[in-house]
């Protein structure tokens, strides 16, 4: 039988997610130690395609952990989109707007580039399956899991929970001090990544009493593209072709226009919307997926994740270089308040491009309605602008 041995670090981080990740090099920034343990491998994780719309914020803060070269060499900058309401055509200038534009490069890439910059460095563990988390007390945690075949205890003074939301760390919380609360919606994504190029240089979102539909892309000759289905559908329902006429019905009307090419990928995502109250129990903080779920609709999902990890990094740096606790005790409130606001403005993207299942005439026209406020009023266009470019939330 092996010998357990005993790792001490100060900071213990769960999942090698793009918050976890983040958070490691940040530390590391700033001359803080810290052990990354992932239960996926790193091929998987390299390849696992989410989302793909970064807010201005996530890229500086990706620049300043010196792994954005890439991103600023391929990234696809965006300063606006289309809708598609019903056949008609309306730009929406978000840039002109708020003053700040989005880039298009996906998740996966952001999770190479933030491996790529530290993976010389000791620390970083991936197929780690059996972490357990055992105690979380005011001066640190103990965690236990195989490392490199041996039997491991960790002990560390900070513990980020960056696993996702069906991770181990959210667990670690007492039942009796934890609320969720949860919304899930009456349907879901049919996501494909394809060949084929994108079939206009903007996003395109479309709407109609067909169901949505949404034009996005990973790079000139990539396309990532999505549609509304009832809930109950699974990923493999649907040909090629039915998905192809699809998309090509509800985002072009049936004309044929849409590019179209081989199928890579496709994936069900389901709508749902989460936040656990508190990210913060003792010395553990929640931190991305492991705190909030958000809805695709707005693509807050990995950008919030983003600001979550640049908080704790912030307050954390704070604890080490100046003795300063008052960033720690900050986080939640802080982390929460962004949480909601994003969780509202993707409730609110959500309710606005999708009719449910059950719908009346009634709702049908309210949901015209503000869209007509929203391509008529420049206040209400700017309001929207600053929440979809993450501007509100700063």
């Amino acid at each position: 039988m092996s010998t357990v041995r005993t790792l001490r670090t100060p900071v213990c981080i769960i999942g090698a997610g793009p918050s976890g990740l983040l958070l490691s090099r940040l530390l590391k920034l700033n001359g803080i130690d810290s052990l990354v343990l992932e239960r996926r491998s790193r091929a998987y994780v390299e390849k696992r395609v989410r989302a793909g719309l970064l807010e201005e914020g996530t890229v500086r803060t990706l620049r300043a952990a010196g792994a954005a070269d890439r991103l600023d060499r391929e990234g696809l900058v965006h300063e606006g989109f289309e809708w598609r309401l019903d056949g008609e055509h309306h730009r929406m200038p978000f840039a002109e707007l708020s003053g700040a534009a989005v880039w298009m490069y996906g998740q996966q890439e952001v999770v190479k580039d933030l491996i790529a910059v530290r993976e010389d460095e000791p620390g970083l563990h991936f197929g780690v399956e059996d972490v357990s988390v055992d105690a979380v007390t005011g001066d640190g945690a103990l965690l236990h899991c195989t490392l490199d075949g041996r039997p491991t205890e960790i002990a560390c003074e900070f513990l980020a929970g960056c696993d996702g939301f069906h991770g181990v760390s959210r667990r670690a919380i007492p039942a009796g001090k934890l609320t969720g609360h949860s919304r899930t919606y009456p349907f879901s994504w049919l996501g494909v990544l394809a060949a084929a190029p994108p079939m206009s240089p903007e996003l395109v979102y479309a709407v109609s009493e067909h169901g949505f539909a949404l034009s996005s892309m990973r790079s000139h000759t990539v396309s990532r593209l999505y549609l509304q289905v009832p809930p109950g559908e699974r990923a493999a329902d649907r040909s090629d072709e039915a998905i192809w006429r699809e998309l090509d019905f509800r985002l072009t009307g049936g004309t044929g226009a849409l590019p179209t090419g081989d199928i890579l990928e496709r994936v069900l995502v389901p709508l749902r919307g989460f936040v656990a109250e508190p990210v913060q129990y003792r010395r553990l903080f929640l931190v991305g997926d492991a705190a909030h779920i958000v809805p695709p609709s707005a693509a807050k999902g990995l950008n919030l994740a983003v600001a979550d990890a640049r908080l704790l990094a912030e307050a954390l740096s704070s604890w080490y270089g100046q003795g300063r606790r008052a960033d720690l005790d900050a986080y939640a409130g802080t982390a929460l308040r962004r949480a909601w606001l994003g969780q509202e403005f993707s409730e609110a993207m959500t309710s606005l491009l999708h009719e449910a299942p059950d719908e009346e005439p009634y709702s049908r026209r309210l949901r015209r309605a503000r869209f007509a406020h929203l391509l008529s009023s420049e206040a209400e266009a700017r309001n929207f602008a600053e929440q979809y470019t993450g501007v509100a939330r700063r």
